[in-house]
């Protein structure tokens, strides 16, 4: 038993990490389960949902997730027509222009090539120089090119971030959202059923708002508002009357300052829950939406608490509390701050856009050469540039927010009246940031033209029927192996049937370690391994019977033959990985969903044919207990 501590340890510690990676997933099946008991039943349902929202919003951020095919949902496969941008952009177009354009059309519309190499060979290939329709005539080819390579893979970019926020303002859990070569977006929505949803949230143009923040003395006086009203200590129609009061520039009345107060009371520490139950009861709202100390007028909500803050809004008799040119709007992203926490902001804008997106004709992220920060140069057209210097002009020190299908990704200050139409964009953290601005405001410029190739719903009752086929499937290679191990090999067969259990456990507590997605193709593997983690103890088996042939002892018998096997079990499923790396290189979603748990499920499949058989033989030994190979 001495000789098999070390190996019995490593095999405790790795079920250990295995049931703490996979038990979210558990909890996350227990409270769906319980929920769907409860559905139907009123209160019931949602008052078990409000007290275990945290922890069900925990289970289901670090389950293993399903696949489209396991959980049902659309498919849809985007591509970006660079083709119509490439003629959008041109500066002069004849006949030889419009016959190239065509060519190129014709040749890639079966495939994902990549179309700029293309377009510009054509020219080459007539001797035509680029800058004659694109550029400056000073350009030569090759600044031409890259100019155009740089375009086109910002229309792309610019797609991908216009469908990514829509599919987040959607609400979609666990949406996916790839490119796939040079101008295609593979977006798959789990749980989306309505194609016709799908099709307006997708193909619907861009819409790109300016908006002024409202002023944050009001903003705090309608949140404090909502506070009160949820403690029962405001009636709805008094509020809206204060709200409106300020509106119309009437002093408040005097009062403690609330957003020192209720800051230093939200930043209690967490072992003192006494005192942050007294607060969650005295401000129900203030508890999730933290005022900006800053004074700015938005609030923070911790990404956990997201949904719940939507639901208190979402309340017809909140709504009655927010005056009538006032909407709360949240960023577009998650921010993340130094303590590592994860929050949304809440802004207050006003209803009536100053501004939309058809106004602007380009956009830049550069750094400042002054002092290296990063900036975005804005240019509008005529139209623009006029209603853009009245609106600076009248809001200076005041705040605009910059907001694309109800996202609002920045609101910078407004510093001076700006005309011309030229803008410069500052107050971005990082150069990600700034690029990440400039393809908002891009997505109102000249937008390249994305059309759908490819729909697929895929219904939750299939995907039910997939999940119980996959595991029909292994529960009866299961059966199979086990009862063939043990009656072609007797008790050392049942060790490897036993080991079995393990070699699963590893492949899913792999999988839900690095948040990996279960697929059907992912099933398919499991079910392979299965059966290679009972070749590679077949191949123990007989190299021990052979040892026993010779005279040797059991035990002998058993240490050599995992001895001897180990070169063929190994050199076996390292070709096998070798193979899956291949798979999950080039292939599809599909068979990359395959390869990945082939090549898990060939690591665990080695440490449980060579380790842990090895330990539970060699125990069975050392308890007088002889296992029997056939």
């Amino acid at each position: 038993m001495r000789n098999q501590l070390t190996r019995i340890i490593i095999t405790v510690c790795f079920v250990i990490l295995a049931t703490y990676f996979l038990w979210p997933t558990i909890q996350d099946y227990n409270y769906r389960r319980q929920l769907s008991l409860l559905t139907g039943q009123g209160q019931d349902s949602i008052a078990y949902a409000e007290k275990h929202h945290d922890d069900m919003l925990d289970a289901k951020t670090k389950r293993m997730k399903l696949g489209l095919d396991l959980q049902g949902g659309m498919r849809v496969v985007l591509e970006v027509d660079i083709i119509q941008l490439l003629d959008d952009v041109a500066k002069n177009k004849d006949d030889k222009f419009r016959a190239i354009i065509k060519e190129v059309r014709n040749e890639t519309a079966s495939n994902d090539v990549s179309i700029i190499p293309i377009f510009v060979n054509k020219f080459k290939a007539d001797t035509i120089r680029l800058s004659r329709y694109y550029g400056s005539m000073r350009d030569d080819d090759s600044k031409i090119t890259s100019m155009l390579e740089d375009e086109t893979g910002k229309a792309v970019d610019r797609a991908i971030e216009t469908v990514r926020n829509r599919v987040d303002q959607y609400g979609v859990s666990e949406p996916s959202i790839q490119k796939q070569g040079g101008r295609r977006i593979i977006v798959e929505l789990p749980g989306v059923k309505d194609e016709n949803d799908v099709r307006q949230l997708i193909n619907s143009t861009a819409l790109l708002e300016f908006r002024m923040m409202k002023d944050p003395q009001i903003s705090y006086k309608v949140m404090e508002s909502v506070d009160k009203y949820l403690t029962g200590k405001l009636e709805t129609d008094t509020t809206t009357e204060t709200a409106t009061s300020i509106e119309k520039g009437k002093k408040p009345e005097k009062r403690k300052d609330a957003l020192s107060e209720l800051t230093g009371n939200a930043a209690a520490p967490e072992s003192d829950t006494s005192k942050e139950a007294q607060f969650a009861r005295e401000h129900p709202f203030f508890m999730y939406v933290k005022p900006d100390q800053r004074g700015s007028g938005e609030g923070y909500v911790a990404e956990k608490d997201k949904d719940r803050v939507v639901r208190l809004l979402e309340r017809p008799e909140v709504q009655r509390l927010i005056p009538a040119d006032l909407e709360f709007l949240w960023s577009a992203k998650v921010q993340s701050f130094k303590d590592e926490q994860k929050y949304y902001l809440l802004y207050p804008v006003k209803k009536t856009p100053e501004l939309t997106g058809n106004v602007i004709t380009n956009a830049q992220a550069s750094v400042d050469p002054e002092d290296n920060r990063s900036i975005v140069n804005m240019e509008m057209n005529s139209e623009g540039a006029r209603d853009w210097a009245r609106i600076t002009g009248a809001n200076i020190g005041k705040r605009v927010a910059i907001i694309m299908d109800k996202g609002v990704f920045s609101a910078p200050v407004v510093q001076a009246k700006i005309t011309g139409g030229r803008s410069r964009i500052t107050g971005m953290d990082s150069p990600a940031e700034a690029r990440l601005l400039e393809i908002v405001l891009k997505a109102g410029a000249l937008p390249a033209p994305v059309t759908t190739i490819e729909q697929r719903s895929i219904g939750p009752s299939l995907g039910e029927d997939s999940i119980r086929a996959g595991l029909t499937s292994i529960l009866i290679s299961f059966i199979l192996i086990v009862l063939f191990m043990v009656v072609y090999y007797h008790s050392a067969g049942a060790v490897a049937d036993f080991a079995l259990f393990f070699n699963i456990l590893f492949i899913l507590g792999v999988m839900a370690s690095f948040g990996a997605t279960l697929t059907l193709p992912g099933i398919a593997g499991i079910v392979l391994t299965i059966g290679m983690a009972v070749d590679a103890n077949v191949l123990v088996n007989e190299r021990v019977r052979e040892e026993l042939e010779t005279g040797k002892t059991l035990r002998l018998a058993i240490d050599t033959g995992y001895h001897r096997a180990f070169t063929a079990i190994f050199d076996g499923h390292v070709t096998s990985f070798l193979t899956g790396i291949v798979l999950y290189q080039f292939g599809s979603s599909g068979v990359q969903g395959f390869a990945l748990t082939l090549m898990i499920g060939l690591v665990a499949n080695l440490f449980s044919a060579i380790v842990i058989t090895h330990v539970i033989m060699n125990i069975m030994m050392d308890k007088g207990y002889h296992p029997k190979f056939g």
